[in-house]
């Protein structure tokens, strides 16, 4: 891999803590969710939610008039399926990396993606109320 300039320290730096026991360096995919994935989704939730209403507003997802099971339903089979949505999300997270957590990445990709996915998912369902307000805003 290329060696490019990465500001590490200030990417780490904008991380809230999440309370939970991470190794220095991630060795499992595993230590990678506790260490990196969770702070990442928790510093770019405001962001994941504004993506995923945006993408229900411009592809006519009827999520504000549907019923509560229906939102969640309607949600998680957007971002089961839909590889536009899924792509931006992982881009969304994988964005705030740095170059020791992209290497790593990198090399375990499939379930690292899987992981990060469940747990963006998890967040959006938990906050579908503030997706279906965005969606609906101007």
């Amino acid at each position: 891999m290329p060696d490019f300039p990465r500001p590490d320290a200030a990417l780490q730096g904008l991380r809230p803590t999440v309370a939970a026991e991470t190794a220095a360096t991630p060795a499992t995919a595993g230590d990678f969710l506790h260490a990196t994935l969770r702070p990442v989704l928790k510093l770019q939730n405001p962001l994941l939610l504004a993506v995923v209403a945006d993408f229900v507003r411009d592809h006519h997802v009827p999520l504000a008039s549907a019923d509560p099971a229906d939102r969640l339903r309607l949600l998680t089979g957007l971002l089961g399926r839909n590889t536009k949505l899924r792509y931006t999300v992982v881009g969304l997270i994988t964005g705030q990396f740095t170059q020791a957590e992209l290497a790593f990445y990198r090399q375990n990709r499939s379930e690292l993606n899987r992981r990060l996915l469940e747990l963006a998912t998890r967040r959006v369902l938990d906050q579908t109320d503030v997706v279906v307000a965005l969606s609906v805003a101007p």
